[in-house]
């Protein structure tokens, strides 16, 4: 009986570790395998760590309900039925998992680029899992023999094809701005190129038209048709003029570009890429690699049998990822369990474009771009203004008991140009959102997007803070006027992911919620009087306006298209705006710094003006001139004595007004490093560090 019982106890474990895992990935190939070391200066607790790079195939059943909700997976299948997918992964993780944690981070690479470990989870014993999830990134359908653990991770997978494998076709816009002469121009979305081309090179069958301005209330001026003969999809330069070499990614102008107008265009595309598959792969890699053994080869899975607790993260666009794909269900794997127990979208507020046709979720909130459809907040509530049924992120993971616990922090940026604030206050912003019990919020005030450089040189001008203005991000859309805000979000993340790691591992909860609210007052009409900002020298008196921020905007983007999910199929290109949404923002103190948010040293010592918004520059991109820098701050710093700022007309007290001297200004950042630490949003070791940079800064010295 022994011996029967130890042979059917083997012959188990045998059939468990060959078994197919929990989710469908059907092989792993590792690739790569390589030492990892943790930034200079920081400590492993004296774990030597690696890096695992490799690749994931995996199938999906179109009729599992999981599924069935990707946009085109039923014209997307292989002859038996089955949809298929590569998915490149890198892993970080100890290399004697004996001293594994059992935390897993699974991140969403941004726009392809997967992130090294943070030196904080290595010295925790933590294992970090980065998959790809975005197939129309540069070189997403080029079958690779490795996966590219320096470059871009990508997801390789298939397009929509009509019965009889005909081509699927719709129209498709793309712009051009800011360029000038008489060379071809490509058409990108961020820093990608459109991952659409035309279907015919016949300039007949498309429609270019220029532009001479936008507002933020996607008001069009000047719009000017080019007629087909003036233009030509072709490569063109001094050298080969107009007409040019034929090319379907590059528009030839015969009278050349002009940077004072946008360039919009057109035209029909086919092929598209099933990009909704993305939610599927990044769901089943990372239960796979919490739950699996081994791929269905037996194939061991290089972090097995280690994961008790994961939680998925994934910052700004890939942020917007994870709210989407909490949104349709994909916490829920293949089997009905839950795939990470917590999930963290960073200075994200909305939700990714990926599940409908011809999307191009590379975008960073230009005009036209989507992303704000449907329901942005948490729990259900109704969408009164655009007439859309009550719904909330949480609804399928509610029903089907997935829900994760959830952490997200903002910085102002995300207010002022990424769209936040209706997730708060609904689209009517008449009153306070609640939030449920599994979800924290934390603003970060009067910060960029990601935060800036730190330090306190860094807002002393002549000293660390630059004299040029910050780049602005996007598609080539210019220069701030203000130099570079560099309040930091480092300590506060530090501090959030010890607390995040207690709350999922040991069920210990974090601090409460801190953010700008109506109730507190400390929320009202994004305008210069709304928020009470002060008239600020290097500004003009008027900023911010009205139409300043950029706002939320009700788009028509056709019948076939499903706002709440923002799912279906687009057939406006580009659509029409059926309205503009109100946007508030957080109010200010009288040295325009943003209310409401958690304790940080450098905004309750501060050294200046920290502002969430830049105002773009002329010169050489004049497009967007004198409208908000799309997401990147901007700072004005204080004076340093009270006869320099009343030189310069200037409101604020100066520096030694403030602190009367470099000991006194050391010993704010004392008080302010204590404040931060009791709330619990500042680490003992980062608050030494903090005093000691602030001790040997040139303030007031």
């Amino acid at each position: 009986m022994k011996s029967m019982a130890k042979l059917l106890t083997g012959g188990l474990m045998g059939l468990i570790l060959c078994a197919p895992g929990y989710a469908r990935v059907t092989r792993i190939v590792i690739d790569e395998t390589a030492p990892f070391s943790a930034a200079a200066g920081s400590t492993t607790a004296g774990m030597a760590y690696e890096r695992v790079a490799g690749r994931a195939f995996g199938e999906l059943d179109p009729k599992v309900p999981g599924n069935a909700i990707i946009q085109d997976i039923e014209l997307a299948r292989d002859a038996d039925g089955k949809v298929r997918y590569v998915a490149s992964f890198v892993i970080y993780k100890p290399v004697d998992m004996g001293q594994a944690s059992g935390m897993m981070w699974h991140d969403v690479p941004n726009r392809g680029r997967a992130f090294p470990m943070a030196p904080q989870e290595m010295a925790f014993g933590d294992v970090m899992l980065s998959s790809a999830w975005q197939g129309d990134n540069a070189g997403s359908t080029v079958v690779r023999p490795t996966a590219a653990v320096a470059g871009l991770q990508f997801l390789q997978l298939p397009v929509a094809r009509g019965p009889g494998n005909a081509a699927v076709t719709g129209e498709v816009f793309a712009r051009i701005v800011n360029r000038s002469g008489l060379g071809s121009q490509p058409l990108m979305v961020q820093t990608n190129p459109v991952p659409y081309k035309p279907v015919s090179l016949d300039t007949a069958q498309a429609r270019l038209v220029s532009r001479a301005g936008e507002n933020q209330r996607g008001e069009v001026l000047d719009e000017v048709a080019i007629a087909p003969a003036d233009w030509a999809w072709a490569r063109c330069d001094a050298t080969h003029p107009f007409p040019g070499t034929p090319d379907a990614t590059q528009i030839c102008l015969r009278n050349g570009f002009d940077a004072n107008r946008l360039y919009q265009v057109v035209f029909t595309a086919a092929d598209p890429y099933v990009l909704g598959i993305g939610f599927a792969a990044w769901r089943d890699l990372g239960a796979f690699f919490k739950k699996s053994v081994a791929d269905d080869g037996g194939t061991p899975s290089p972090i097995a049998k280690a994961m008790t607790h994961s939680i998925g993260r994934g910052i700004s666009q890939s942020g917007n990822f994870l709210r989407g794909w909490l949104h349709l269900g994909f916490n829920q794997a293949e089997d009905g369990t839950r795939v990470h127990d917590g999930m963290w979208p960073i200075i994200a507020g909305r939700r990714i474009a990926l599940n409908f046709r011809w999307a191009q979720p590379d975008g960073v909130l230009e005009l036209y771009q989507a992303g704000s459809e449907g329901p942005q907040w948490w729990l259900s509530a109704p969408d009164r203004v655009r007439g859309l049924p009550a719904g909330g992120i949480l609804d399928r993971c509610t029903a089907t008991k997935t829900c994760p616990k959830i952490m997200e922090h903002f910085g102002s940026a995300e207010v002022w140009a990424l769209k936040l604030t209706p997730e708060w206050v609904g689209t009517d912003a008449k009153a306070d959102l609640p939030l449920p019990a599994n979800v924290r919020r934390y603003y970060i005030a009067s910060s960029s997007h990601g935060g800036g450089a730190g330090g306190f040189d860094t807002s002393l001008p002549g000293v660390g803070l630059p004299s040029a203005g910050a780049a602005c991000p996007g598609n080539n859309f210019g220069v701030g006027v203000l130099p570079p805000n560099p309040v930091p979000h480092t300590q506060t993340v530090n501090a959030l992911r010890v607390h995040f790691r207690d709350w999922v591992m040991k069920g210990t909860l974090p601090p409460a919620s801190r953010y700008p609210t109506l109730k507190g007052h400390t929320l009202a009409a994004a305008d210069k009087a709304g928020i009470g900002f002060p008239s600020l020298p290097g500004l003009r008196a008027t900023v911010p306006e009205p139409d300043f921020i950029m706002p939320v905007l009700d788009y028509d983007w056709g019948p076939q298209f499903n706002p709440q999910d923002g799912s279906g199929i687009v057939s406006n290109a580009p659509p029409g705006i059926k309205q503009v949404l109100k946007m508030l923002a957080p109010k200010v103190d009288g040295d325009g710094n943003e209310l409401g948010g958690v304790p940080v040293p450098l905004l309750d010592a501060p050294l200046g003006s920290y502002l969430g918004w830049n105002i773009t520059a002329g010169g050489a991109m004049p497009f967007h001139k004198d409208q908000i820098c799309n997401y990147v701050g901007g700072m004005i710093a204080f004076s340093r004595t009270r006869e320099e700022r009343l030189a310069k007309h200037d409101p604020r007290p100066s520096l030694q007004e403030r602190y009367r001297s470099h000991e006194g200004y050391v010993s704010a950042v004392r008080v302010a490093t204590k404040r931060a630490m009791k709330a619990g949003f500042l680490l003992p070791e980062d608050a030494a560090a903090l005093i000691q940079a602030a001790d040997a800064s040139a303030v007031l010295r």
